[in-house]
């Protein structure tokens, strides 16, 4: 697996922190201030295995979930 950026180590820390799952409107307000383009980086996430979520691109209404 490849080196983790910045961003996707805050959102998995955000994922930790809130019991391993997060709607997405509220992972998106948490990472507002840090960076922006969640949802491409949830996708990122998503190929290498770390998130889940259904469909290709997380809507506002998507769960996130850590898997791994």
């Amino acid at each position: 697996m490849s080196e983790l950026t910045y961003e996707e180590k805050f959102i998995i820390e955000k994922l930790k922190e809130n019991e391993s799952k997060l709607n997405y409107k509220e992972l998106q307000i948490l990472c507002q201030d840090e960076f922006e383009g969640v949802r491409l980086i949830l996708k990122k996430l998503k190929e290498k295995g770390i998130v889940e979520y259904q469909g290709m691109i997380p809507g506002f209404s998507a769960e996130i979930e850590l898997v791994k």
